[in-house]
């Protein structure tokens, strides 16, 4: 409207509210509804009617019938000036705003003051059901904030808790509902809601999806060449060693073998033989690419995701089948341990399966007597040059149908064997890529900065003291110590079906072998630096996950009593492992008992949305 039509005491809108004009000069002095006086621009506000308005406390609702005026004008068009005639019978400054508030609402009209449209029967049935809606939406989210204070959820208020799981689950970083009932927006705190009003119960894990990782297998088909033995992935020129037993010694419950140890009694070399997944798995390869992103395979309580497709495990795991393919690592040793040969080939190899316990029981039989004289020996080597060993308890922890179930993992010499077994292969991989300038992704360590305080020797107080000095190991595109394992160059190569730099390893290998060009040091590192991307939330969810389910089983046992052992004291407070669940736990202890005592532990509650238990201390022994 001109600026012309602005006078002295004429009535406009500004900022969605009713002014007066006090003056008109350069700039407009306006009376608003607080009695507070302002300047503004004539084309900060719209004109609603001339006036004379003498105060806006003339501004009184007049009577009059909105609602016929719509019905008349419905699906039409008309002015302020005649909508407040229809609606209230005059053009007066109480009914001009009147009249604006009808078009400022939208129900039965909308637009300006020069063209106002009213709105069809249809559009209005429309608006009318949508805010009835809302307005029934409203009073059930009061009613359920209300049932939440009262802690009385029902099912039909369930679709509210939606936010609480996005928090819970790393989806979101807000939460509407902990935010009006009061409580701390975190996950811990989404968590601890869901369990408390019903919607979760204790088998709902959230780590592996709050931390981004998928549960899901690579839904990839692997190449043609694996399906049928008289194919290339077993008619390549391989060495044939079936005629060497070999065994892949393994806990009961695994399902992947990928390793798998012979002895050659001629020769007097030990075969280190370790699933082929690199002639499956060809760099920049769609398998190739997915096993990348996703870095390990993800092993928690209740389920194992792999990093290759299931499909991987009875074409590539040894002693699934009569026959498998291998890339074998034929490695001869020294009386004190020294590798003095190595031989790398793909191979096919016949292989029964054991467990730890069955292998342990004949270490004194033939091969496996060989076997374990070598890992002595290859083990001692290695403490020399200053390797250390940690000791501390081990439990695996598993879902199986329904029930938590947890197994202590006895320290049995077999798995020492196996242990050193797979250290000889991936010291004798990097040795192997350094005289040939094959470009590899190194493990190394970096001594600890501080020795640990003088302790009993093998106790677990002195174990947990070791631990706290390493230093986190690392990847390398260029060979570097390892100081834990005391190995000048090492590379982690017998678990390509699992960790996707043991499969670059083999990559490279290979490449080498068949004369295909190799990956270079730019390469490598760049899969290093997406590996070491990927690997921590990995670790951190198996980590997350197993401690979720042991709580799980603690709360399933609320009467469990145990044994815990002191193994650090700092000031009023002692760290305490508790060796059958291999837990830690921080307790306030009356007394000072030394390093290594042992207490007697009874649970006395459980957060498991805080991956927390609480113990009541007993008697020491």
């Amino acid at each position: 409207m001109a600026d012309t039509h602005l006078t002295e005491n004429s009535l406009v809108l500004y900022k969605t509210r009713p002014a007066r004009i006090l003056r008109t000069d350069e700039k407009l002095a306006l009376e608003l509804e607080d009695s507070e006086t302002i300047k503004v621009r004539p084309k900060d506000v719209i004109l609603l009617h001339p006036g004379p308005l003498r105060s806006l406390a003339e501004l009184r609702p007049p009577s009059g019938d909105a609602q016929t005026a719509w019905e008349i004008l419905a699906g039409g068009t008309t002015t302020l000036a005649e909508l407040a005639e229809l609606a209230f019978g005059a053009f007066t400054p109480a009914a001009a705003w009147a009249a604006w508030q009808l078009v400022a609402d939208g129900l039965y009209f909308h637009g300006t003051p020069e063209q106002i449209s009213a709105r069809t029967v249809e559009e209005v049935a429309r608006t009318q059901a949508a805010r009835a809606a809302e307005a029934a939406e409203r009073l059930a989210w009061e009613a359920f904030i209300s049932h939440a204070r009262a802690g009385r959820i029902a099912p039909v208020d369930h679709r509210y808790l939606r936010d609480v799981e996005d928090l819970a689950l790393g989806r979101s970083e807000r939460s509407r509902v902990l935010g009006a009932l009061g409580r701390e927006e975190s996950p811990e705190n989404a968590h601890a809601t869901l369990l408390e009003f019903g919607y979760w119960d204790e088998t709902v894990d959230p780590y592996p999806t709050r931390l981004g990782l998928t549960m899901t297998p690579p839904a990839l088909e692997l190449p043609e060449i694996w399906r049928d033995p008289s194919k290339a992935l077993w008619q390549e020129p391989r060495l044939d060693l079936t005629y060497l037993p070999a065994y892949a010694i393994d806990d009961a419950w695994t399902d992947t073998p990928d390793d798998a140890l012979s002895y050659d009694p001629e020769s007097g070399r030990l075969w280190v033989h370790v699933a082929d997944a690199a002639a499956l798995v060809r760099p920049q390869s769609a398998l190739d690419l997915e096993a990348r992103a996703r870095g390990v395979s993800l092993y928690l309580p209740q389920a194992v995701v792999p990093m290759l497709p299931q499909a991987a495990t009875p074409a590539l795991g040894l002693g699934l089948a009569d026959i498998s393919p291998a890339l074998s690592f034929g490695l001869d040793l020294d009386a004190e341990g020294q590798i003095v040969a190595i031989e790398i080939a793909p191979t096919l190899v016949h292989v029964t399966r054991l467990t730890y316990e069955e292998a342990d029981a004949r270490l004194k039989e033939e091969p496996f007597r060989s076997i374990d004289q070598m890992a002595r020996a290859y083990e001692v080597r290695r403490r020399r040059e200053g390797a250390m060993s940690i000791d501390l308890p081990e439990v695996s922890v598993r879902v199986h149908a329904g029930e938590v179930v947890i197994h202590p993992i006895p320290p049995l010499r077999s798995r020492s064997v196996v242990e050193n077994a797979m250290i000889l292969a991936g010291e004798a991989a990097a040795r192997y890529g350094i005289e040939r300038a094959i470009p590899l992704p190194f493990a190394t360590q970096d001594p600890p900065d501080v020795s640990p305080e003088p302790l009993v020797e093998g106790s677990l107080a002195a174990m947990f003291a070791m631990r706290r000095t390493f230093k986190r190991s690392q990847y390398r595109s260029v060979p570097a110590p390892h100081s834990g394992l005391g190995l000048s160059a090492y590379a982690q190569a017998t678990s390509p079906m699992r960790r996707y730099l043991d499969l670059v390893v083999h990559q490279q290998i290979r490449a080498y072998l068949a004369g295909e060009p190799l990956l270079t040091p730019q390469d490598v590192l760049e899969r290093v630096g997406a590996i070491e991307a990927a690997i921590p939330s990995a670790r951190q969810v198996e980590q997350f996950s197993n401690r979720h389910w042991t709580l799980v089983y603690l709360r399933r046992h609320p009467g469990w009593t145990g044994r815990g052992l002191v193994v650090e004291k700092r000031g009023h407070n002692s760290t305490v492992i508790v060796p059958e669940l291999a837990w830690e736990t921080s307790l306030h202890l009356p007394a000072d008992p030394p390093l290594d005592t042992g207490l007697t532990l009874t649970l006395r509650s459980v957060d498991l949305p805080r991956l927390d238990a609480r113990f009541k201390v007993g008697t020491a022994d």
